[in-house]
């Protein structure tokens, strides 16, 4: 499919063919991306509570709250939800009200009902071993947990090499690799996981899809990104067609 002269650079990205596909993601191009995201990290990557620990119960409550929410606005519900409920067991002995009223700044009420359902779910269910399941699998089956929640923990609590992709993600993968998704939300294309993954470093994935997501709220904007200070711009097909 050729390329077609629109109004932006977004819209010029394209469908590609495999060929096209695995040229831009030669083993080179994939380590210097890599080399370049850590760097800008490790340099640029924001400070929340949750990002200090690796605690499996405080990064569950974490996730949940994040939930279609800026991380900013989360800090002081996540530290008042700990300190009313410190504990799993404690969570789950709540009512759901108790835990609406806490996460009420939040909005969304329903996630309030959904991670009472998960923390229920765990202390009485014996597969749970009443704690945070450490595999993907088991994960899912909890009340209000996503493919992107679920590898979420397993990489910042548990250390696996699990990739995320959301719509920060999905957007610098489209842009750096020249490519576009087949469905209207790359973060819920197939093929965009398997990429999120494949240029994923085999090592620190939980530090990985944090400096990526930072980088998609700080650099790689929606609208207007920050080219002249992007560090990827030198490969950046986006950058190219601008």
């Amino acid at each position: 499919m050729p390329k077609v002269a629109l109004t932006t650079a977004d819209e010029t990205i394209r469908i590609m063919s495999q060929r096209e596909i695995e040229q831009n993601l030669n083993e080179a191009n994939l380590r210097w991306f890599q080399r370049k995201i850590r760097a800008w990290g490790k340099e640029h990557l924001r400070d929340f509570p949750w990002r200090q620990t690796k605690d499996p119960y405080t990064i569950f409550v974490a996730e949940f709250l994040l939930q279609q929410t800026d991380a900013p606005r989360v800090v002081p519900v996540y530290q008042q939800l700990l300190k009313e409920y410190p504990t799993l067991s404690t969570l789950a002995e709540a009512s759901v009200t108790e835990i609406a009223d806490i996460m009420k700044p939040l909005g969304l009420h329903y996630r309030a009902l959904r991670l009472h359902q998960a923390a229920c779910l765990m202390i009485e269910n014996p597969v749970y071993e009443r704690k945070i399941p450490d595999n993907e699998t088991e994960l899912l089956q909890l009340s209000g947990v996503g493919k992107y929640m679920a590898r979420s923990i397993c990489a910042n609590a548990f250390g696996q090499t699990t990739a995320v992709l959301d719509t920060n993600i999905s957007r610098i993968l489209q842009r750096f690799f020249g490519l576009k998704s087949r469905i209207k939300r790359a973060r819920d294309d197939h093929f965009f996981w398997e990429l999120a993954q494949r240029v994923a470093p085999s090592t620190n994935v939980g530090f990985w899809n944090l400096a990526l997501i930072d980088f998609g709220a700080a650099v790689c904007i929606f609208r207007e990104p920050h080219c002249d200070k992007c560090p990827l711009r030198k490969r950046c097909k986006y950058y190219e067609m601008r």
